[in-house]
């Protein structure tokens, strides 16, 4: 899957999204380190083993580099960036029952203004699935020649 570029000065505002979700229920906020075991359980039994690895890197860094959406004090969502490399967005998950609500579009919102906070003009996105899903929600744009990537030597499949 190819990787994505995204122009992090022109981050559109995601503030109506999380007014519609806090109205539903649904929370968006940084995970605590405390809740470590919690979001790597959830991501490995919903998504992957290795993603699950993957977002334990986002607890090395100060404040964790991680979001999730809560629903009912259950986690239903969660983006991560500088996991695998810096400057690069995800993992990314929502849970299928809760696609379609604009949780996946504010989770990679909140995380592009962090990484545009830590002083960032421009990042990646790695190993895009849903390319048209970055397109419209923040104007990504695929990278020539991105494949296999920064997971191209992986050996998780």
């Amino acid at each position: 899957m190819p990787d994505m570029f995204v122009k992090l000065l022109d981050i559109p505002d995601d503030s109506a999204e999380i007014a519609k979700l806090k109205d539903q229920g649904i929370n968006i906020r940084r995970i605590q380190p405390y809740e470590r075991s919690i979001l790597q359980n959830f991501v490995t039994e919903n998504f992957s083993v290795g993603w699950g690895d993957e977002i334990q890197a986002s607890f090395s860094h100060q404040p964790v580099a991680c979001f999730v959406a809560t629903h009912e004090k259950k986690i239903v969502g969660f983006g991560c960036y500088e996991t695998t490399c810096k400057n690069y967005f995800g993992p990314t998950g929502v849970l299928k029952e809760y696609r379609g609500k604009d949780i996946g579009k504010v989770l990679l919102i909140e995380c592009l203004k962090a990484l545009r906070e830590l002083g960032y003009a421009y990042c990646i996105i790695g190993g895009v699935g849903p390319a048209d899903f970055y397109n419209k929600c923040c104007g990504a744009t695929l990278i020539p020649d991105s494949v296999p990537g920064i997971y191209g030597d992986s050996l998780a499949r």
